[in-house]
């Protein structure tokens, strides 16, 4: 079997990178989809494709529809999904994700710190799981491999 996982959460850090290398360690069935790493792209996409923008307003709405276009196809091909709120970005794409996967009926993996435990109180009583850090939601991602 193997899964695929959509990772939501912020661009902006090497949290995906260090999930992907534990993940392999692990020797997980898993291919990772998501959002464009690359920030400058997500935010020029629109143009890229359909030429330049009058305006600034205009361009980031351009580059949003592309990009939830990107987001909608790739989580209705999940089978999980993997939330990831950090402490130092603000985390509205993240959360927007996560309740689109709840909304399509998607497992939920939300990773949260302990900082954050009231502002998602919500959210994580709707999450599948909810952990602190990207190891710990691995190791509920391994636990679906194990048979005895």
């Amino acid at each position: 079997m193997e899964l695929i996982v959509y990772l939501a959460g912020q661009i902006h850090d090497d949290w995906r990178t260090e999930i992907k290398t534990v993940a392999s360690e692990m020797k997980l069935s898993v291919n990772f989809v998501g959002p464009m790493e690359n920030h400058e792209r997500s935010d020029n996409i629109g143009e890229e494709i359909l030429g330049k923008q009058p305006n600034s307003l205009i361009k980031d709405h351009a580059a949003s529809d592309i990009n939830n276009f990107r987001t909608e196809v790739l989580l209705k091909k999940a089978d999980v999904v993997i939330a990831f709120f950090g402490e130092k970005y603000k985390q509205w794409n993240t959360a927007m994700d996560a309740s689109a996967a709840l909304s399509m009926n998607k497992p939920v993996i939300l990773i949260r710190p302990e900082t954050l435990v009231h502002p998602l109180k919500e959210l994580s009583n709707k999450a599948n799981v909810t952990v602190e850090t990207p190891e710990q939601a691995l190791r509920v991602l391994s636990y679906l491999f194990e048979t005895s």
